[in-house]
């Protein structure tokens, strides 16, 4: 039986309005349903309890699938897709990259690239190991040389957190991007201190970020 309901309408149009490269590529429609699916878990269990807030997220969700899984099967990259899952994949290295990057090197590539609205990649470290997670940058104080991370708060050119969180014994570091750093991201590689971890599953935000990556220069992506 086929129900009339605005959400049976609303399901059926978010596979339906688009052009004509979703309804040529038949990963569209599974890298769709996977981040949906995905993201709607996420919600339940952690999402805003301002109904508010909570619709206006819900509506925007179409939209902002449609625009990763577009995407993740019309752009090349040196990343794979996972289609099932609606995630990257890149192998994974044996060891976190970036944790012997240096202070300095970190510093030199801010001073000539820091930028609002640059894609940069945060190291995690915790009690149960460290995972790389992508971030932008919304602020920038030249006279202090810091800046300010959408989610992750303040940090030197450097690489030093200025908003560690001491009680929770987590340690978040600022990295220079490369290749293998910003891979890592993408694909949730973690890290428990004497072997590789499962990858986590990155949030539709991180994902969305995933998809402003200049991989040539890592700096700023030109909008297309």
């Amino acid at each position: 039986m086929v129900s009339d309901s605005p959400m049976s309408s609303e399901q059926s149009g978010f596979f339906s309005h688009s052009g004509e490269l979703e309804g040529t590529n038949p990963q569209f429609t599974e890298i769709c349903t996977a981040l949906y699916e995905r993201e709607l878990l996420h919600i339940a269990h952690n999402g805003p309890s301002n109904v508010s807030i909570l619709r206006r997220r819900l509506a925007g969700l179409p939209h902002h699938i449609r625009s990763v899984a577009r995407y993740l099967v019309g752009h090349s990259t040196p990343l794979d897709v996972d289609a099932h899952n609606g995630s990257w994949f890149f192998k994974q290295p044996a060891k976190c990259p970036g944790l012997t990057q240096t202070a300095e090197s970190c510093n030199t590539w801010y001073q000539k690239n820091a930028q609002w609205g640059l894609v940069i990649p945060i190291l995690v470290k915790s009690l149960e190991g460290s995972h790389i997670e992508l971030d932008s940058i919304d602020k920038v104080q030249w006279e202090n040389q810091t800046l300010h991370a959408n989610l992750h708060g303040w940090f030197t050119f450097e690489g030093i957190g200025l908003n560690n969180e001491t009680l929770c014994f987590s340690e978040k570091t600022l990295l220079k991007p490369s290749k293998a750093i910003m891979a890592s991201a993408c694909c949730g590689h973690t890290w428990r201190h004497k072997s590789k971890g499962m990858p986590r599953a990155l949030s539709l935000r991180e994902m969305r970020l995933s998809t402003n990556i200049e991989w040539r220069t890592f700096k700023l992506a030109k909008n297309e």
